[in-house]
């Protein structure tokens, strides 16, 4: 390995960064447009839900051979093409929609296709980051990394979204389509001084899934919190996969305000991040986690108990405050407990086991809608989500105290 200079001031690093920057706005674009657009043309929540379906169904079906495939080829080469990939797709889809809005099958398949691909990104990314940041800047490396995917993916994006949506929909998939190019050769000026071999050994390949498997498992850190994460994962899925329709239908937010929304998650998410840092380090990361589910409960119950259109906003401000704090203490647990040759496979690993019930949310919540109401998916949701923190509860605040203890 040469003597690469590491580290968050390091050029490589800035410009992973940049690229990061630039696919995070695409996929806040794509966030906005895609569930808003399958709601305003079909206004029927089984459609919205079979396209939330198969955006989630990537992270249970390809997501373990991915991560092993990044750990065996060269991250950089899978972070770029994985980028032009997803770039040549929606570019494909603004065509589409310009010639004819398409049919809810196209829009699956399109969906399918985009989170697969982002599958690949996700585990390469990670591993560039650590690769790049070095270990004695890693946490702040993750900071500059998850600031920019919030600004990037909740508040950029979505603002984008709101303004070409309201214009021409297919921009919106255009604008997707080209953040991605840039991302992707914004990527290729990035020089990484190990790469690693590529071997087709499919017997091998199903061992080293099962390799990052194992470690996830046997961690009994990351095993406390992969359950809640998933649980909570498969509510949320459900909220989702109707909210935008929700707003629209029930709340009576005009069509192009809705992508702001994701604003608001994306601020709260701001304010948690550095919050939970701090009173994790005060109170134990076991009690933060606890209130952090609590909070995200609370935000989903306003959204569902609310009858005014103003109340979709501070419902997501709630709802980003309790995601933000605990994807901070979460993630921060595993990146910190992961070996760097493992990092890719325990990152599709995690993906998988916490969010492999997610499209079994977002399947479930378009029928539990028509048979019951929108709102009433909702309202659901917020006390699953408070019953999974008080059943938690003794878990994770024994998790918090061990922490303390180590």
């Amino acid at each position: 390995m040469g003597a690469s200079v590491v580290g968050v001031r390091s050029r490589d690093f800035r410009r992973l960064l940049a690229s990061w920057g630039a696919a995070s706005v695409g996929d806040g674009v794509l966030t906005a447009a895609l569930p808003l657009f399958s709601a305003v043309t079909t206004r029927d929540p089984l459609s919205v839900s079979i396209v939330a379906v198969a955006s989630v169904l990537p992270w249970l079906l390809v997501a373990l051979p991915a991560g092993a495939l990044v750990d065996r080829w060269s991250p950089r080469t899978a972070f770029i093409v994985s980028l032009v990939i997803r770039g040549g797709l929606t570019v494909s889809l603004s065509a589409l929609i310009a010639a004819g809005s398409p049919d809810v099958t196209a829009l699956a398949v399109c969906a399918f296709l985009l989170s697969s691909a982002e599958t690949f990104a996700d585990s390469a990314g990670q591993t560039l980051l650590v690769t790049l940041a070095g270990p004695s800047e890693l946490e702040r490396a993750n900071g500059r990394v998850v600031s920019t995917e919030t600004v990037g993916v909740e508040i950029a994006g979505p603002l984008v979204a709101a303004g070409l949506f309201a214009w021409r929909p297919e921009l919106c998939f255009l604008a997707v389509g080209m953040a991605f190019i840039i991302a992707g050769a914004l990527a290729a000026t990035v020089t990484v001084s190990a790469e690693r071999p590529v071997s087709s050994n499919i017997t091998a390949l199903r061992t080293e899934v099962l390799e990052g498997v194992r470690f996830l498992v046997r961690q009994p850190t990351l095993r406390a919190v992969v359950g809640v994460v998933g649980l909570t994962a498969f509510v949320t899925s459900g909220v989702n996969a109707v909210a935008f329709l929700h707003a629209i239908e029930s709340l009576r937010l005009p069509e192009a305000s809705v992508a702001t929304l994701l604003v608001c998650t994306a601020v709260g998410a701001l304010v948690a991040a550095p919050l939970a840092t701090r009173a994790a380090l005060r109170w134990g990361g076991g009690p933060v986690m606890v209130g952090a589910l609590l909070i995200l409960a609370a935000g989903i119950a306003v959204l569902g108990t609310g009858g005014s259109p103003w109340v979709a906003w501070p419902a997501y401000l709630v709802m980003g405050l309790g995601a933000g704090a605990w994807n901070v203490l979460s993630s921060a647990n595993r990146q910190r407990l992961t070996p760097r040759p493992l990092m890719g496979r325990v990152t599709s690993a995690h993906r998988v086991l916490a969010w492999g019930l997610m499209p079994l949310g977002a399947a479930l919540a378009g029928p539990a809608a028509e048979a019951t109401s929108l709102r009433a998916v909702i309202i659901g949701a917020a006390v699953l989500v408070g019953a999974i923190a008080v059943l938690a509860a003794p878990r994770l605040l024994g998790l918090g105290r061990v922490e303390d203890q180590a």
